[in-house]
């Protein structure tokens, strides 16, 4: 696809995973930083995304929110990239990003902010309680150096970016597998590439904000 990627994004939110997966396609893009009092909440960013949060992805005249979305939709986007298995072999491709997207992301973010449901109302959540998703997050990781099968793909940048931030806050327990799997996913050069802009853009807010 030759029409222009831009990133809407800020360096300290979940931005970070779609710039790592930007970065593991390989394809050229633009990058738009926000801040978060006055850009993001701006008409022109509420046009894009009305939720006026990031990131957000706009591909040609094209626009993906949601980081699972977004690096499903990349992998799809560039597949020389190779970041998505064989259709026929994407159960665990789907199964694991979205689990991540949905149960592990409520379960650990409730669990942060010290609200776990009662055990009666378990039922109503998605992922049930914190300790069996993390358990449920052990077996898709436990065994296996990748979430989707023996290759790395873009299961594994949002699954993984979860694993890092969770392990480096405190959020995800430092369990064996999760460190092993968070340490072989650091030895990507397109994450330490991503990590690198992140961090150069951050500077640059901060010696903004300082004046």
């Amino acid at each position: 696809m030759t029409a222009t990627l831009t990133l809407y994004t800020n360096p300290w939110s979940r931005g970070r995973i779609a710039r790592w997966m930007l970065e593991e396609t390989g394809a050229p893009y633009e990058t738009v930083i926000l801040d978060y009092d006055t850009t993001m909440k701006a008409p022109e960013y509420l046009a894009i995304n009305p939720m006026g949060k990031v990131p957000a992805l706009r591909h040609g005249d094209r626009v993906v929110t949601e980081c699972a979305a977004i690096c499903a939709y990349l992998a799809d986007a560039f597949p020389e990239a190779g970041l998505a298995p064989a259709p026929a072999e994407r159960a665990d491709y789907y199964r694991w990003m979205f689990f991540a997207a949905g149960p592990l992301e409520q379960a650990v973010t409730n669990h942060a902010v010290g609200w776990d449901p009662d055990p009666e109302r378990r039922r109503m959540f998605g992922y049930g309680d914190y300790a069996s998703t993390i358990e449920t997050l052990a077996t898709a990781i436990g065994g296996r150096d990748f979430v989707a099968g023996p290759r790395f793909t873009a299961a594994d940048v949002y699954v993984g970016s979860a694993v890092i931030w969770g392990m480096q806050f405190g959020t995800i327990p430092e369990l064996p597998d999760f460190a092993a799997y968070r340490d072989r996913l650091g030895s990507r050069p397109a994450l330490a590439r991503a990590r690198a802009l992140d961090d150069a853009a951050a500077e640059a807010l901060q010696k903004e904000t300082r004046g």
